[in-house]
């Protein structure tokens, strides 16, 4: 069975670019498969020291349920923000998520 290429998509004319294909692809993958989100979050948070509340954003799940999570992996969380960036970064994550919410 042959398989459908990237470029299959975008010659067809179904989508504009590589990057659309691959985003939607993406999208659908994770929500096939809500661990992989939390599989990279996870990677991000010990690998690229994003915050928790990004951590949980990428995650798709609420800052206490990352926090669990990460518990869960044997990773300690962070205590809260060291910088004023990282602080203004969990404000407006949370702040987003809260919106999300209503």
């Amino acid at each position: 069975m042959e398989m459908i290429e990237v470029e299959d998509f975008v010659r067809s004319g179904i989508f504009k670019n590589r990057e659309e294909v691959i985003r939607d692809a993406l999208r659908h993958l994770t929500r096939a498969h809500p661990e992989y989100r939390q599989r990279v979050a996870i990677y991000r948070y010990q690998n690229e020291n994003i915050s928790v509340g990004k951590a949980a954003e990428l995650a798709g799940v609420s800052f206490e349920q990352m926090k669990e999570i990460l518990a869960q992996q044997g990773i300690r969380p962070g205590l809260g923000p060291e910088t004023v960036e990282e602080a203004k970064e969990e404000y407006e994550t949370l702040k987003k998520y809260l919106k999300n919410q209503s």
